[in-house]
């Protein structure tokens, strides 16, 4: 009926037509209007301003005496704040950055959206009763009071989070592994120790798959190893110039550019062993690119290439 506005804040002035309403008691039919009132409502922002909605809500009165007031499709029972103010925050809550970054662009207090927050998590999170066959654990910095790392549990197949662990402690790991593993036969973890130990006393022995990230990065290390015993034997501009250009040497040779490819050839020339050790890295990752491929169908052809991929490591004599 209104839009005026108040310094910083607009505000829109607003009312229902009147309508024939059921009465929530008896059931009959009414019209009959009882009074008026007066209710501020906090709305979304109106072009980055700040909205309130002053709603004169009507009131109705039955026959049999019950008061009640009229429908609306912007404001729920008992609340300061519009359905799509709620509707907003629930979203935000999850995918804001902080909380108070959040209350602060809404123009509400922290705990308004800590409180949103947890309603949502207690319809969302749900008791892990039993963990399936195939699980992944990966530790992460949550800084929290437990510790400075949380552990997280995924489904290894479909990679939906499962369960968070308040710390990566080996008995933490093997207390709930012990409780909620009985089906678990597959474990994909990175090539920690402790995880190791957990899993295999919490699970007896369950076939544990090294994350690859882990594993492909002892190929690099390696590699790495080699370059850098390599250079120190080059030209001062050479040892420097090899050092800055280190990524060419892990980066797929077929995604190199060109000036990258000159430097890349300038320096396997310039040292037979360290030709050598690229050359294995790239047997490697053609190695790993084909186990991918090849794996479901044919995995005793998977590991005779490993095999050979062994015996050319060790052919080379190369300490790294």
């Amino acid at each position: 009926t209104n839009v005026e506005e108040v310094g910083e804040v607009i505000r829109l002035y607003v009312e229902m037509e009147r309508k024939v309403h059921r009465c929530p008691k008896c059931n009959q039919r009414t019209s009959k209007i009882h009074d008026y009132r007066i209710q501020k409502i906090q709305h979304l922002k109106w072009f980055e301003r700040k909205t309130q909605i002053f709603y004169k809500r009507r009131r109705y009165v039955c026959e049999c005496g019950k008061r009640f007031s009229e429908k609306n499709p912007f404001v729920m029972r008992y609340q300061r704040t519009s359905i799509e103010w709620n509707q907003a925050i629930s979203i935000k809550a999850i995918k804001g950055k902080t909380f108070k970054e959040t209350a602060e662009i809404y123009g509400c207090s922290s705990s308004t959206i800590i409180r949103r927050f947890d309603q949502i998590s207690r319809s969302e999170i749900r008791p892990v009763e039993e963990l399936p066959t195939v699980i992944a654990i990966d530790e992460y910095k949550g800084d929290t009071r437990e510790g400075k790392y949380q552990l997280i549990i995924a489904n290894g197949i479909t990679k939906e989070p499962i369960d968070i662990l308040p710390n990566r402690y080996k008995r933490t790991i093997k207390d709930y592994l012990r409780k909620h593993g009985s089906r678990v036969q597959i474990v994909i973890m990175d090539m920690n120790h402790s995880f190791k130990a957990a899993v295999q006393e919490a699970l007896g022995k369950p076939v544990i798959v090294a994350d690859r990230f882990h594993f492909c990065r002892y190929i690099y290390w390696g590699l790495d190893g080699v370059r850098r015993r390599v250079q120190n034997q080059f030209h001062g501009y050479d040892r420097k110039k090899c050092k800055r250009m280190k990524h060419v040497f892990h980066k797929d040779c077929q995604r190199l550019t060109k000036d990258e490819k000159w430097h890349l050839n300038r320096y396997l020339e310039m040292s037979n062993e360290l030709k050598q050790a690229y050359e294995i890295k790239e047997a490697y990752r053609t190695w790993f690119l084909r186990a991918k491929e090849n794996g479901k169908n044919s995995i005793s052809l998977v590991k005779k290439e490993l095999e050979e991929l062994y015996k050319l490591i060790e052919d080379s004599k190369i300490p790294e």
